[in-house]
């Protein structure tokens, strides 16, 4: 089952430590690129007028280029970068969870696609999240392995 996968702890640390070393290659590339992110998980320093923040979908595109690109960089496990919004060019510093990106975008090409469920707090637990099981699929394997012959010496007669 496709949850089994995109709700694993171990799945969601590739995921991240995959976005961390991607956005390393951008920024040592000088690589202009967006971000598709999910907007309940970006924090702006100073708070942007709500006016603005009601404009954003919840997954936004960032294009992080010229002095936006300038300035970002990677921190506790953020995406940093400043940007200006709206007409009067408002400025805010973004911070941006790794495991909140999406999409990582070049030249309006996906080069990364991020399919993790979980966010990061959930990350910093220590519990793991129990995987569902797929009854059926676990009937089929038994089923396979029971039909074979040879499997039969494994059971008690």
């Amino acid at each position: 089952m496709l949850s089994n996968v995109t709700k694993d702890r171990d799945f969601a640390l590739m995921m991240k430590q995959h976005v961390s070393d991607l956005l390393a290659f951008l920024f040592d590339k000088e690589q202009n690129f967006g971000v598709l992110c999910k907007i309940s998980d970006v924090s702006f320093n100073p708070e942007l007028p709500e006016y603005m923040q009601d404009g954003f979908s919840h997954l936004t595109l960032f294009f992080l280029a010229g002095y936006t690109f300038e300035s970002a960089y990677v921190e506790s496990d953020h995406l940093i970068f400043e940007a200006g919004f709206g007409a009067e060019n408002f400025g805010s510093v973004v911070s941006v969870p790794l495991l909140s990106i999406m999409q990582i975008i070049v030249d309006e090409t996906p080069i990364f696609i991020n399919l993790s469920e979980l966010k990061l707090e959930e990350l910093q637990t220590d519990e793991r999240p129990k995987a569902d099981i797929d009854e059926k699929s676990v009937e089929a394997s038994m089923s396979v392995f029971l039909s074979n012959p040879e499997n039969k010496k494994f059971f008690k007669d």
